[in-house]
Formats: structure tokens, sequence, C-alpha cells
């Protein structure tokens, strides 16, 4: 019998192998460039890296809204969708805030993938700017 506590471990290991291999380019990119560089940067640089490694992705995602049988184009927009199995949200700012999880537990939720990387490069070790969440 599986308690909540396994139910949970297990779903959190949705797409272990692909989120290591997105998180070592990212490691990749932050090792080359360092903190202190806008989004635009970095996520340029996540295409290169990720193309480089032959890891699919498509860039500039548009995320419409459904709402009572239409959907709605609202500009959201997700950063990269890697592989069509994950959400990869890029950041550079001082600390990753709830409105920064929020935004991707959002994403998570329209697109119905399930596992989602938040990652904040204006740090100084980028262990400490990598968010993971699973739906």
């Amino acid at each position: 019998m599986e308690t909540s506590n396994s139910t949970t471990f297990r779903r959190d290991l949705i797409e272990v192998d692909l989120s290591r291999e997105i998180i070592g380019a990212a490691i990749d990119v932050h090792r080359a460039l360092g903190p202190g560089l806008l989004e635009s940067a970095y996520q340029a640089c996540m295409c290169r890296e990720l193309s480089l490694r032959r890891i699919p992705f498509r860039t500039e995602v548009d995320l419409p809204i459904a709402y009572k049988g239409c959907l709605l184009t609202c500009g959201y927009r997700i950063d990269l969708v890697v592989d069509d199995r994950a959400i990869l949200e890029l950041k550079s700012v001082e600390s990753i805030s709830s409105i920064h999880e929020a935004q991707l537990l959002t994403y998570l939720r329209l697109s119905k993938l399930r596992v989602g990387l938040l990652i904040n490069f204006n740090v100084p070790l980028l262990r400490k700017g990598i968010v993971r969440r699973v739906l």
C-alpha cells in the first residue's frame, strides 16, 4: 500500500533524467558567463547549449488561456519547452520570489506539462538558483 509520501516521491521522479540534462546545460552556461547579465543573454546561450547537446526545444512558446470554450491569446510566453516534456523559465533577478514560482506552476497547469524548472542565473552558485516543480 502506497502512502502519500511515496506517491509524492514517485511524482517528483518524473522526467528526472531530462531535468538533469537541462540543469547540466544551465551549469555550463553559468560557468561560462557568471551572474549579472540580462535574462535574454542566458536564454540565447541556453538555446545554443541545448542545441549542442542535441536536446530538442522550442523557445518563446505562446500559452493561450482557455476560458469558457474559447482560447484567448493574452501574451503569455514560456521561455523554453524542452523536448515537449518540461518547461524552463529563466530569470536573472536578485532572488526568486513566490510570484516566479506561481508563474511556473500556472504555466505547468495551462500547458498540461508536468515538470518545470525555474532557473535564476543571477546567483554566485547556480544550484542555489534552481527550483524544480512537478504537478
